[in-house]
């Protein structure tokens, strides 16, 4: 495909995802992922259930992925499908600490299972004209776990990349089985999450995705937990009564994986029909697990870099602050993540705490960041207004959090907590009044004016490495 077919393909592509989310929105994280290494992009695993369930819409959602130019791994098990042929083979079914017992009568069946459900997958994404390639072994050398015990089982030993980096090299799909093959070439049995893992060890992938039937991790009330912070929540999830085994395991599991790579790393929880969802909107449609940044509280401006923080609003509104904001403001509370990434500026106006500034990185949106902060500080925050001008997309989210809303020329003001109609009088009055503390394009390019006048360096705050963010309050 030359370059021009492309774009328009990636354009047509853009204005089909636009009833998910806005245009720059998807294009954002298009950007995004283009600028990786094509390996680096993600490790998708998928379930045995979901190719014997799910074959088309995993098959369509991959397919998608390659005609926007990214290249997906897909590590795939084959769960269900092996029961029922070792069943049929009179061989029964046994499993020592979560893994399946594999006789030396089973591994044939094993092997025939695994190449038939690879190339099922494969010959599906070449039916639609997706390029992919099978690899049915020659990536995970292994050792036997406990012969006497599981028999042909195997854990990881090593990671031969070449045989996936060829197929990426030839912009196809490496759709790799959980097999693997001991130094000397007996073939043996992998758990396909253990071989997943081990795969994303070695890739560091910036995406790592579990493809499931039911879409995501359940809370005690049967419904999808959209996002899981680590560093802020992981202790209070596995103190749920409701947390089952197998969810506490995966979430184990999950945490010991982030552990070890980028702080950028993440994973997604959903299923194949909500893939694209899940990868190109801030919102998302499963579960989204990312090790993630503690919040911290402040409640002076003198323990915070002022630098960093102002480089993560300024980032996000587009304009710069005033030059004597931090003066200017009293501080009441300030909700910060510890990379500065995300951010809430609380005043005190009137006994009542004030929003005055809500920003969250480019690089943070969608991994619930925004979120974990937001909530850190509604917990303390029992009364709280804001303003947003009329327009801002994330009003949307305000919209949710908020109690109530009037509209004003400019402006709408939000609170919640507050039920006495004289309070909210004032509140909304203040809106109306309070001093802006951003600089106006033309007051940027008078001070960028009067700087060059007196030989200063023009942007001389240093940025610290913070990408653009999303800001949502004035």
């Amino acid at each position: 495909m030359n370059a021009t077919a492309h774009l328009q393909m990636r354009q047509t592509i853009v204005r089909l995802l636009s009833s998910m989310a806005s245009a720059r929105e998807i294009n954002q994280y298009l950007e995004r992922f283009s600028q990786l290494d094509a390996r680096r992009f993600a490790v998708v695993k998928v379930g045995g259930a979901v190719l014997r369930d799910d074959l088309e819409a995993l098959t369509s959602s991959l397919a998608f992925l390659q005609q926007v130019g990214l290249t997906p791994i897909v590590l795939h098990g084959a769960g269900p499908q092996l029961d029922a042929e070792l069943v049929a083979a009179g061989i029964g079914k046994r499993t020592v600490n979560g893994l399946r017992v594999t006789p030396a009568e089973a591994l044939a069946i094993v092997r025939r299972v695994f190449q038939a459900q690879n190339l099922a997958l494969v010959e599906s994404l070449q039916g639609i004209d997706a390029r992919a390639t099978p690899v049915l072994g020659g990536v995970f050398e292994a050792d036997f776990i406990d012969p006497d015990a599981l028999g042909f089982v195997g854990r990881v030993a090593r990671v031969e990349l070449a045989p996936i980096e060829a197929a990426l090299r030839a912009g196809s799909i490496p759709v790799i089985a959980s097999l693997g093959e001991t130094a000397s070439g007996q073939i043996l049995n992998i758990n396909a999450d253990f071989a997943a893992n081990e795969l994303v060890r070695v890739l560091r992938p910036y995406k790592i995705i579990f493809l499931t039937g039911t879409g995501g991790l359940l809370d005690a009330n049967g419904r999808i937990i959209d996002s899981i912070n680590l560093s802020s929540e992981y202790d209070r999830l596995l103190a749920e009564p409701w947390l089952g085994g197998g969810m506490r395991l995966k979430i184990e599991q999950i945490k010991a994986l982030l552990d070890q790579l980028p702080l950028s790393s993440s994973v997604s929880i959903t299923r194949p029909d909500e893939l694209a969802r899940e990868l190109f909107t801030h919102k998302g449609s499963g579960t989204l697990v990312r090790r993630g940044e503690k919040v911290q509280v402040h409640a002076s401006w003198d323990t915070l870099d002022r630098a960093r923080l102002a480089a993560l609003i300024e980032a996000g509104f587009g304009r710069a602050l005033v030059p004597d904001y931090f003066e200017r403001t009293r501080l009441h509370r300030a909700y910060v993540s510890e990379n500065y990434r995300a951010a809430l500026i609380l005043t005190c106006e009137d006994g009542l705490a004030y929003l005055d500034k809500f920003a969250v990185a480019d690089d943070a949106q969608g991994e619930g960041l925004g979120r974990a902060a937001w909530q850190a500080m509604r917990a303390e925050t029992p009364r709280l207004f804001w303003r947003s001008r009329r327009h801002n997309p994330v009003n949307a989210f305000y919209d949710a959090e908020c109690e109530g809303s009037i509209k004003q020329p400019e402006w709408k003001v939000y609170w919640y907590g507050i039920d006495d109609f004289a309070v909210i009088e004032r509140c909304v009055a203040h809106c109306r009044s309070r001093a802006a503390t951003l600089l106006s394009t033309q007051e940027a390019l008078s001070n960028r004016g009067e700087d060059r006048a007196r030989g200063e360096g023009v942007g001389s705050r240093p940025t610290v490495g913070v990408m653009p963010a999303k800001a949502g309050i004035h």
